[in-house]
């Protein structure tokens, strides 16, 4: 198995002030499917997606990524984990605002040794013709292409998506979501994707439904729907 989760438990505050985030959550994913996160927001996915990305530590449980368990790692065998494994596509894009759209991916192509080619990986996202300009003079698709390129250019293992399309309209969020699938039937990578948006579900390979901290359905889609043709 590529990612296994296994009974991970999460809590915030001490005392009667504590909280059960995640309350014993098992799932696991094959490489290169794209898995969905789903629930409403205090449903624990983006807790959980941090604990996958290794921003966040579970309290008990582990995550293993071929074999190797983050809970065994220390500091620097984590940092290595997250350059080596894991690319991040955030709601906010959080590009560096004087750095052009192909400086901003370029940052991404330097944390690892198995970098994408920067021109092709820029045609792919539709990005080539706009490779010189600043953040603040593209759209907001724009914006999030040049960071899922940030993310991807690395070549990780797992893109992790925490609520791409939070911040888009319908139209550029469907752009989005074509293009996160494009990449990952071009490159292989395992994308898990945190959403709230119940029609992103039929685009996945597998789906994972949080409430409360716990997973109420975890099932495979039999047939898929293409990104592009999602109604919502």
């Amino acid at each position: 198995m590529f990612l296994e989760i296994q009974d991970l438990k999460k809590s915030f505050g001490q005392g009667e002030a504590k909280t059960e985030v995640l309350k014993g959550i098992n799932f696991s994913v094959e490489k290169g499917e794209i898995c969905v996160l789903l629930g409403p927001s205090g449903s624990g996915k983006s807790t959980l997606l941090n604990i996958i990305g290794g921003i966040d530590s579970a309290d008990s449980g582990y995550i293993s990524i071929n074999g190797e368990k983050t809970a065994d790692m220390n500091e620097k065998a984590l940092t290595n984990y997250r350059r080596r494994h894991l690319g991040y596509v955030f709601q906010m894009y959080n590009l560096i605002p004087n750095l052009n759209v192909k400086e901003n991916i370029e940052v991404g192509a330097y944390l690892s040794d198995k970098s994408l080619d920067i021109d092709e990986l820029l045609k792919t996202l539709g990005l080539y013709e706009h490779r010189h300009k600043l953040p603040n003079q593209l759209s907001g698709g724009q914006q999030q292409r040049t960071a899922i390129g940030r993310a991807i250019v690395k070549n990780p293992d797992i893109l992790l998506c925490d609520e791409p399309t939070g911040a888009l309209d319908y139209n550029t969020s469907k752009e989005i979501l074509k293009l996160i699938e494009d990449v990952n039937q071009k490159y292989g990578n395992t994308v898990i994707m945190v959403t709230h948006n119940d029609a992103i579900k039929n685009m996945a390979d597998r789906v994972i439904k949080l409430r409360d901290g716990q997973i109420r359905k975890d099932y495979t889609n039999e047939v898929k729907i293409p990104a592009q043709e999602l109604d919502w």
